[in-house]
This record gives structure tokens, C-alpha cells and sequence, in this order.
């Protein structure tokens, strides 16, 4: 069975016998469900707050492994209605990359590129990568996921060069 219509033009009474039988859906999105919270028009923001709040009751472990995977649709879903200050919002994102390095540790998961760090989106609607799927550390990335306790990549490097510099000045300002 599909469900036909996309999620941002569903009614309050629509979603809800949705949610409870998604398992009939084939063509069921969870991130389109929470997506469509944030982009559809029909709904009231009690409606979608409603809404929100139900589909956590069958989608918890999901909307959590989104602050990996779409880390901005977690913040605006997970605000919904609510006004932040400044402060608050950074310490969110800063709730948020403790979650995702949890997440990575708890799944024993190497690699990072995971969900919109995994694709090209610069914002410019004439870019011929844009959806384009990339590697991290390209130049073509735009986002990567990194944390406090990262290894510096390009320390030993640096320490190369500096070591050879320096040997290379000693060199010339030694008596000989």
C-alpha cells in the first residue's frame, strides 16, 4: 500500500492512522515525517506539536539517531514553538555533537559521513552537484562532523615541516 500524497499536504486526521499502521506503508519516510512538520502549510503549530509528540511514541530511537543523520531537522523539530535565545541554541548544538559522538562510540561506527554530511548542498540552486554524494575532506564537502577530541589530521605534517625549517636554519646560521 502506498500512501500516495507527499507528508507537507496531509491534515492533523490524516497523519495520525498513518503513523499508527506505517508498517503497511511501502513508501513510508520517518525524516519525510518529520520534514513535513516543518514544511507543511495546513497545520497549526499546536497541530504539529501534537502530531510531533505522536509519532515519538513510535519513532523515538529514530528522531534520536537524527541528530546524526539530519542534525538541523533535529534541532527545528525538536523546538518546534519554542522561543531560544542565543544561548540557548548554541548550548542545543553543543547537546547535539555530545549526542553524535555518543551515538558514533555506542555503534562502534568509524566512518562519518552519514546523512546530509554525506552530500553536496551549497545553497545555490544552479549548482550541478548539488545531492551529489561526496567524501569528507573533499573540497567539494560542505559540512563534516568533528568533535573536541579529534586528532589534528595535518599536525604531523606541520611538525615536518617545522622540523626541517628548523634544520634548515640551523644549517645556515651554524659556523663552519
Amino acid at each position: 500500500m502506498k500512501i500516495n500524497r507527499p507528508f507537507n499536504q496531509l491534515t492533523q486526521s490524516e497523519y495520525v492512522p498513518i503513523i499508527e499502521n506505517h508498517k503497511q506503508y511501502s513508501d513510508f519516510n520517518t525524516l519525510g515525517l518529520y520534514r513535513s512538520l516543518l514544511e507543511n502549510q495546513n497545520l497549526t503549530l499546536q497541530e504539529k506539536q501534537e502530531i510531533r509528540d505522536f509519532a515519538h511514541q513510535y519513532f523515538q530511537k529514530t528522531f534520536e539517531f537524527l541528530q546524526l543523520k539530519d542534525p538541523q531537522t533535529y534541532f527545528e523539530v525538536s523546538t518546534l514553538g519554542e522561543e531560544l535565545t542565543k544561548g540557548d541554541e548554541l548550548n542545543l548544538w553543543r547537546i547535539i555533537r555530545e549526542s553524535q559522538q555518543h551515538i558514533l562510540k555506542k555503534k562502534q561506527i568509524k566512518h562519518r559521513n552519514f546523512g546530509t554530511y554525506s552530500k553536496h548542498d551549497c545553497g545555490y540552486d544552479h549548482c550541478p552537484y548539488n545531492g551529489l554524494m561526496i567524501r569528507q575532506g573533499t573540497p567539494l564537502a560542505e559540512f563534516s562532523v568533528c568533535f573536541d577530541s579529534d586528532k589534528n589530521q595535518d599536525e604531523k605534517k606541520q611538525k615536518s615541516q617545522r622540523l626541517k625549517r628548523e634544520k634548515r636554519d640551523w644549517k645556515r646560521n651554524s659556523p663552519s
